[in-house]
């Protein structure tokens, strides 16, 4: 079944990026060229469509013929924020709405049973009450995407933190995971959009689309890390907390420094 899935993923990735572009040329929407943009040349923001439906073929068809390669919930908290993103790349959703949404998602999120209600000894703090691990999953949440979408700007670099994140997720683990198939699906639906990033012409970006899916992915694989079910070798002792914040260090001092300078120059941190 590994064959498979990735021989599929890889090439409708290929096939759906440059249908996606082409859909999006034809109806002339572009990405905008502006003094913080890295290109100087036609680019779409169509490569975050792409990757959603690479991932929702091989979904709905290992769904239909009874197999669950992984838990086909998470689909709908995904689906979500990947519409939020499509809205936004489109007409720039104020952040306020862009916040209830993920509020939303995150809600959705706990309610598939997802929860951070043990920080592991980080900070001497073991298990924490219901109430109190709601708000931090949902706080957790939000800002993973926020900080993923901060960070594309720059040609492979989402898609490379992405490729870097879940391929530790895997190598780390004691033994295979429950998002073993998503991980293949998501690595071999990104590895083509490289290509894509980085020609000169016609090139083709994640996008805000791109960028939420891919936040609330790795948001998801987070909180499988830090739930009981994950185990890290036995070679690598060390804490889940820290190992996330090893993994994520560049998106998260990114977006530290992002909201402070924006701070310090008197403006809306958001």
């Amino acid at each position: 079944m590994v064959v498979p899935i990735i021989i599929t993923s890889f090439f409708l990735s290929i096939i759906t990026s440059y249908y996606c572009q082409k859909l999006f040329l034809k109806q002339k929407v572009f990405d905008k060229i502006n003094l913080r943009s890295s290109h100087n040349s036609i680019a779409t923001r169509s490569g975050g469509l792409s990757v959603f439906i690479v991932l929702m073929i091989i979904s709905i068809y290992f769904y239909l013929i009874g197999i669950e390669i992984f838990n086909f919930s998470i689909l709908v908290p995904l689906s979500i924020v990947f519409l939020v993103g499509v809205y936004d790349d489109f007409y720039s959703v104020d952040f306020k709405l862009k916040f209830i949404f993920q509020i939303i998602v995150a809600k959705i999120i706990i309610d598939n049973g997802l929860i951070i209600d043990n920080f592991h000894g980080f900070f001497g703090i073991f298990e924490i009450n219901r109430v109190l691990a709601q708000l931090v999953t949902i706080f957790i949440i939000i800002s993973i995407i926020n900080a993923i979408n901060l960070v594309d700007g720059i040609d492979g670099l989402l898609i490379s933190i992405t490729l870097i994140f879940i391929t530790s997720y895997e190598l780390f683990a004691s033994e295979n995971t429950d998002l073993y198939f998503l991980s293949l699906i998501v690595i071999t639906a990104l590895t083509p959009l490289y290509y894509f990033n980085f020609r000169k012409t016609e090139k083709i970006f994640l996008g805000d689309a791109g960028s939420y899916l891919l936040g609330g992915i790795i948001a998801i694989y987070i909180l499988n890390i830090l739930s009981v079910g994950y185990k890290i070798r036995s070679e690598f002792d060390i804490n889940k907390i820290i190992y996330i914040i090893s993994i994520l260090c560049y998106p998260i001092i990114d977006m530290i420094r992002i909201f402070s300078l924006r701070i310090i120059n008197k403006k809306s941190p958001f």
